[in-house]
């Protein structure tokens, strides 16, 4: 039998989550719509701005299922989602947030029906690796100030996404650190945009084999083959050496043509890896300090519309988040392996360091 403590623990807690229900139903009653949230509220929860936000919903809204309940609205939906992913939180917590007060299981059907919908209406027109001509001539400026290196129009880098361990395949997706990631490859330019991403392989896979498997070598060959020999990217010791794609050289010493030219290198390639840090601490999903519980190929997709809504970021000129709070998911890797000396490309990596010295 109850006694009188037990009984009055009881009411308690029956009345402290039915005002917690109460407050949940009147804040979606209230503020159904969260643009009345001011500017600095709404981007601190949610990584858009107001007009990146509208941007986004007015692209998605006709094609969100209406098989929830009627009550979320297209908006309310958006901002679970992307609630997650600024903040990479347990679907509990996102559900919560006084902001939101969504059920975990809502959350979790909301992220299984927006996560496809802004894969396919964003990402293929977000992130193209095509740009014009007078890209190219401005990307290639921008570079050639910064570090006096002719002819760059991107650079290319990985970055490893820690997930929870897959089902299948356990092996492919264990690092050289030990843990269970994806290598997700990222190619921009000079303004910090992603041209590329490629998400698709596990952690245990090399730089140069995700390289070699991906749209952006095919695509730089083919233009390559067809006359523009002015249009290269740039990348560290992880990939190899391309008439299109410049790497360091291997044990330049110090004071040598070689080392300078590296010096240059680093210097013109430093905007990936800011990029990286950006698009990591805006979507901390993806940051590492909570792997993504989700399979591969879902991460995959993730990381993928990270970098789309990334774009649209940039484009909407919306802050980046402070670089120093980033700590990248580093896993060092050796240099790929061949012998480049006496190549076409060599030659003319060559001829631009003795330029440089």
């Amino acid at each position: 039998m109850f006694n009188n403590v037990d009984l009055y623990f009881e009411n308690s807690v029956v009345e402290r989550t039915t005002a917690k229900l109460l407050r949940q139903r009147r804040f979606i009653r209230d503020h159904s719509n969260p643009m009345e949230l001011s500017s600095v509220l709404f981007k601190e929860n949610f990584p858009l701005s107001k007009d990146a936000f509208m941007y986004v919903l007015d692209s998605i809204k006709e094609k969100c299922p209406t098989n929830l309940s009627s009550s979320i609205s297209p908006m309310l939906k958006l901002c679970c989602f992307l609630r997650f992913l600024a903040h990479g939180s347990y679907q509990q917590t996102v559900g919560n947030d006084f902001e939101l007060g969504i059920a975990q299981p809502t959350v979790s059907l909301i992220f299984k029906e927006m996560l496809p919908i802004l894969e396919s209406t964003l990402c293929s027109v977000r992130i193209k690796t095509d740009i014009t001509e007078e890209q190219k001539r401005t990307a290639r400026r921008n570079f050639f100030t910064r570090s006096g290196i002719p002819n760059v129009v991107g650079c290319v880098d990985g970055t490893h996404v820690a997930i929870i361990a897959p089902c299948e395949n356990k092996h492919l997706y264990v690092n050289r650190k030990g843990f269970y990631s994806i290598n997700a490859m990222i190619a921009c330019d000079e303004d910090m945009v992603i041209r590329r991403v490629d998400a698709r392989y596990g952690g245990s896979s090399h730089d140069s084999f995700v390289w070699n498997n991906r749209a952006l070598k095919t695509y730089l060959e083919q233009t390559y083959q067809k006359g523009d020999h002015n249009s290269v990217y740039l990348g560290d010791y992880g990939y190899p050496l391309h008439e299109y794609l410049w790497t360091p050289f291997r044990n330049a010493l110090p004071g040598t043509v070689e080392s300078n030219f590296n010096k240059k290198h680093a210097k013109a390639r430093n905007v990936v890896e800011r990029t990286i840090g950006v698009l990591k601490c805006r979507f901390r999903c993806i940051l590492g300090e909570r792997k993504l519980r989700y399979p591969p190929s879902k991460a995959t997709v993730i990381v993928n519309v990270c970098c789309a809504l990334h774009n649209i970021c940039k484009q909407y000129n919306v802050n980046d988040p402070e670089e120093e709070t980033f700590v990248d998911v580093v896993v060092p890797l050796e240099p790929v392996e061949g012998n480049f000396s006496g190549t076409a490309a060599d030659h003319r990596r060559r001829q631009i360091a003795n330029a440089l010295s």
